[in-house]
């Protein structure tokens, strides 16, 4: 999500979606994945492969965006990114849902890496708490803010969906915090 204005008025101004990972290989939509509910070996040489053609993938779709974002005229003081955990995977001990975790950390970390390496700053939110944070820190009720959530995302046209709503209150808190 785009959100301009400030922390008392914002106006989401464009969604984008960044693939991070090529849709033309399937196994790098869950690279710790070997096939259904079976984790890959983490030592594994495909696994490798996948990763370091994720990182490279998400890197240029993150600069695409970037680009397309200055292009326009607008200039990003930051990004904030909303994930649904920041668990260390090696804490878990179901195999399938530590791949899980290992490809969220993957991503949150190839995401930022590639916002570093144009020296934009980013927040990670975790989705859960995102609403507590955020009534806290902008002085709303968090019903107040998700009435709010919600009347952001008219002028978009289209759905609007928890996702779309933790993004932009996520670019929210960065916004305000500038």
């Amino acid at each position: 999500m785009l959100v301009e204005g400030t922390a008392e008025s914002p106006q989401v101004v464009a969604r984008h979606i960044v693939e991070l990972s090529d849709p033309d290989v399937p196994a790098a939509r869950q690279p710790y994945h070997a096939s259904t509910g079976l984790a890959r070996e983490l030592d594994s040489p495909e696994l490798h492969r996948l990763i370091a053609d994720i990182q490279a993938y998400a890197r240029n779709s993150v600069a695409e965006l970037l680009n397309r974002i200055a292009s326009s005229g607008r200039r990003l003081a930051g990004a904030g990114i909303a994930v649904g955990s920041e668990i260390d995977p090696a804490r878990i001990g179901n195999p399938h849902v530590r791949a899980h975790a290992n490809e969220g950390r993957l991503f949150r970390t190839v995401v930022q890496g590639a916002l570093a390496e144009r020296s934009l700053p980013s927040s990670i939110f975790v989705e859960r708490e995102l609403p507590g944070l955020a009534a806290q820190r902008l002085g709303q009720s968090e019903a107040a803010l998700k009435r709010r959530l919600t009347e952001l995302g008219r002028p978009l046209g289209g759905s609007w969906r928890r996702d779309d709503k933790m993004a932009a209150l996520a670019a929210w808190l960065v916004l305000a915090s500038y």
